[in-house]
């Protein structure tokens, strides 16, 4: 860092260059700093700021969804929430899952490729504890998965990915497909080692305790998808040419409803021998009178008032008023 001078030292610079004793090149200059920044090319980093927010955000979704399935599930308030979303490789994240865990192996199509969910040890036999009917208040079980312990918990893994679907749809049409379930998770080679993943990070609270839960979204899976992860693109309003032909549809369906439309006159009742003997010329007294406007009505319900008359050579109606019934119920 350069030396600060002091207002004395500023003064006597300012008059040797006015005296012309010191030439402006003369000048101590700061030396030029070159910002270096730091890059792992081992760790590529392939998923954007902005990548990171949107899937912060769908899983945000996805945590509170899955926090009401388990709460139906187990009959416990279950609190889940996002903790963190980060790049991290393959490797990183294998390394840091306990052994033996619940490891779920699924597709999420049309993404390519597996994603993995973990379940740690605490929170999978918490769950099996609760659903046998035990309180769940077991925090640490040290012992291996049985096949029971595996079905029951397979179960609820499947339907909290499941529940994916539901966080996606507004970014994706996803179908979930569940290919194995692992509980040692140095076994699974789905990736290479160094590939890039996104850790999603959840924190599950059951009762007084807190634990963790992982969804690995491997970047070869949602990499021709990465243009649904900008967030702009999910507000982008539709082009003017695409309003059009909308506009358009909607016209041309609603010109092709056909209803059945009927003007009454009025109305009378006659005993059937009489409609029996009518002739040509013979006149029947209607209940309404020549100046009161007729009923029309759509479909059987009456729905304006009108007066007849003349088209051209044909007979007509003139709309004189809409009758609104909707309203007059409110009334």
């Amino acid at each position: 860092m350069a030396d600060v001078l002091s207002q004395s030292e500023i003064d006597a610079l300012l008059s040797a260059l006015s005296a012309g004793e010191l030439e402006p090149e003369e000048l101590p200059k700061e030396e030029e700093k070159q910002k270096v920044k730091v890059y792992d090319f081992r760790s590529p980093q392939k998923f954007s700021k902005e990548h990171i927010r949107a899937l912060e955000v769908i899983h945000d979704n996805f945590a509170r969804i899955i926090s009401n399935y388990l709460t139906a599930q187990i009959r416990r308030n279950t609190k889940v929430k996002i903790e963190t979303v980060e790049q991290i490789t393959y490797e990183e994240f294998i390394h840091s899952v306990p052994n033996p865990t619940i490891m779920m192996v699924f597709k999420m199509i049309p993404l390519n490729g597996s994603v993995l969910f973990e379940m740690n040890p605490t929170f999978s036999f918490k769950i099996i504890d609760i659903l046998l009917g035990g309180s769940g208040d077991k925090v640490h079980v040290n012992k291996e998965f049985t096949d029971i312990d595996k079905n029951i918990i397979y179960k609820i893994g499947s339907g909290i990915i499941a529940n994916l679907k539901l966080a996606w749809e507004d970014v994706l049409s996803i179908d979930t497909e569940i290919e194995t379930l692992d509980t040692n998770p140095a076994l699974n080679q789905t990736l290479a080692p160094n590939e890039a993943v996104a850790l999603i990070t959840f924190s599950a609270e059951i009762g007084d305790n807190n634990t963790f839960l992982h969804l690995c979204i491997p970047y070869l899976s949602i990499e021709k998808f990465l243009d649904k992860l900008i967030m702009q693109n999910w507000f982008r309003a539709e082009d003017s040419s695409d309003n059009d032909i909308a506009h358009e549809n909607i016209r041309h369906g609603i010109d092709e409803v056909t209803v059945n439309v009927e003007a009454e006159l009025g109305k009378t009742s006659i005993l059937v021998d009489d409609f029996l003997k009518l002739t040509q010329g013979d006149v029947l007294m209607l209940n309404e009178k020549v100046t009161e406007p007729i009923k029309v009505y759509i479909e059987d319900e009456l729905c304006y008032c009108a007066k007849p008359g003349t088209i051209g050579k044909k007979v007509g109606v003139s709309i004189l008023d809409t009758i609104r019934k909707d309203v007059e119920g409110d009334e």
